[in-house]
């Protein structure tokens, strides 16, 4: 009686593994803190030099499965000193976190660590590429190919076909 044979571990088997999809608990948990730090930086002064009269977007909150660490997204609003105002928002992150503690409905308040978004960067290196003339002419010229030899066909009568 044999075994079935497995492949052996190695990266292959851990590179075909998709990332770990968050859960509709972290999701909501997610927004809740989003909105509550959007109502926090809106209202409160933070003491912190570099973040006096900056204005700074959270994009995302993702939350850790057990709810205990929250990762959150910013950009300050014209991208401008965004690494002083991640260092910034990580050294105030106990006030924001105390202060998040009183305005929250959850068993625990997660500890804060602040990230820069780079998606809006990426978004802009794209539109950027796609405006690039050299690009734009790969991106037509598979629509023109393959436009041509359907027209080809549509042109052919039943004597070009061998009748």
């Amino acid at each position: 009686m044999s075994r079935p044979s497995r492949p052996p571990p190695g990266p292959t088997t851990r590179a075909a593994k998709a990332p770990p999809v968050a859960s509709q608990r972290q999701l909501r948990a997610g927004e809740l803190m989003r909105h509550a730090l959007v109502e926090i930086l809106r209202e409160e002064g933070l003491a912190d030099p570099v973040l006096a009269g900056v204005s700074v977007t959270i994009t995302e909150v993702k939350m850790s499965p057990d709810l205990r660490n929250a990762l959150c997204f910013v950009e300050p609003l014209g991208g401008s000193h965004a690494a002083e105002v991640v260092k910034a928002l990580n050294r105030s992150s106990r006030f924001l976190r105390g202060k998040l503690g009183r305005g929250i409905d959850m068993k625990f308040t997660p500890e804060l660590k602040f990230v820069h978004d780079d998606s809006f960067d990426e978004a802009a290196r794209m539109d950027r590429l796609f405006e690039d003339p050299r690009v734009r002419a790969d991106l037509e010229a598979p629509g023109d190919a393959a436009a041509q030899p359907a027209d080809a066909d549509a042109d052919k009568t039943d004597d070009d076909h061998g009748a």
